[in-house]
């Protein structure tokens, strides 16, 4: 089988590298229409550019992570089948998580639209999580039979675990974020705030973004004194330097913690990665977070925008470590069985493969 893969985003950009990285080990010959910039305005041209120009024969289009732009143009230029990893919705994150546009707008109608006329003129479209499909199928009126789940997963050959010597007794709970609304920071400030009596528990986290003077404020006005931010780094330094921040932590956060509708819908980047490293983590108690974990067996789940369900169930990994154990264990186990990216590549080529005639 042979895929042209093309994609608004970088291939380094996690949820690409995973899905590349899975159709080569699945056997796949993939013939890259991608650009590492880090601007959209070059990233676009590039690699559109790249498209037009191929003269490689394939059997299928894979759309990756940006694609709603590139769609319709690939789908207009080409008759081969379309397969579109939709990812999460444009019109919802804009709307209704960032808040940028109202859903009536002239750019939310747009957004809107872009969602729904891409998944209309690809031939199977794939989510992260049933519960995402759902909402896809409900808000855009579209046909269920046409979406597949292929779970987020981790690069195992980046996310793996590490032994990490310890010389102090600080227990660490380590988070990274971009700070949008949708991630429920503001939870974590203040459920560390409600810990400040355990000296020895330590709040990590790493980022910067949307919401970060708000959630600075935050701080300031707390006067909490048990967190270390660190500032938000350039993205190949960042994931550089990640899995040791992971590996040093004894409790990862995974999220996401807000009320916002999507963050119910999904399982957060993060979490496959911590899991990955045999690390105990902490998820909302959602819907998306339900198709991979079963509280108390490969994860602590919390009542979403809680601080004090929060703090309890941090204070409750810290002083249970046959718990913490049981958990990191079992949430390792999860992730080699279904979120490698040899599983998902595997996944992705059952799919293809019975999808369409090649």
């Amino acid at each position: 089988m042979k895929v042209l893969f093309i994609s608004g985003r970088e291939p380094a950009y996690m949820r690409n590298a995973v899905i590349l990285k899975g159709l080569r080990e699945a056997g796949v010959e993939v013939i890259e229409c991608t650009s590492p910039s880090a601007s959209y305005f070059h990233r676009f041209p590039d690699i559109l550019k790249k498209f037009i120009l191929n003269r490689e024969d394939y059997d299928v289009i894979f759309v990756g992570y940006f694609g709603q732009p590139l769609v319709p143009i690939c789908a207009k230029l080409s008759s081969k089948p379309l397969i579109f990893d939709a990812f999460l919705s444009a019109y919802d994150t804009m709307c209704f998580d960032r808040k940028k546009f109202t859903p009536n707008s002239t750019q939310g109608k747009f957004f809107y639209w872009l969602d729904k006329h891409s998944c209309e003129l690809s031939n199977k479209v794939f989510l992260d999580t049933n519960a995402h499909i759902d909402y896809f199928v409900k808000t855009f009126g579209l046909d269920r039979n046409k979406f597949s789940r292929i779970f987020v997963g981790a690069d195992e050959s980046v996310f793996y675990p590490r032994k990490c010597e310890k010389n102090d007794d600080v227990f660490r709970v380590f988070y990274y974020t971009t700070f949008h609304p949708l991630h429920g920071v503001e939870y974590i400030i203040k459920a560390a705030k409600k810990l400040e009596m355990h000296d020895d528990i330590m709040f990590r986290i790493i980022g910067g973004g949307m919401e970060y003077n708000k959630i600075e404020n935050l701080v300031r006005e707390l006067n909490i004194k048990n967190i270390e931010f660190i500032n938000k780094m350039p993205y190949q330094e960042f994931y550089k330097n990640l899995p040791l921040e992971i590996a040093n932590s004894d409790l990862c956060l995974g999220g996401p913690f807000s009320n916002i509708d999507k963050g119910k819908r999904v399982i957060s980047e993060k979490t496959f990665e911590f899991i990955a490293m045999g690390k105990p983590v902490i998820v909302g108690d959602s819907f998306g977070n339900r198709e991979l974990f079963e509280n108390r067996r490969n994860a602590l789940m919390v009542e979403h925008a809680n601080s004090d369900a929060l703090a309890s169930a941090i204070l409750e990994l810290k002083e249970d470590e046959d718990l913490r154990s049981h958990i990191a264990d079992e949430g390792y186990r999860t992730f080699k069985d279904t979120c490698t990216s040899s599983a998902i590549g595997k996944e992705i080529f059952n799919v293809v493969s019975e999808s369409f005639t090649i």
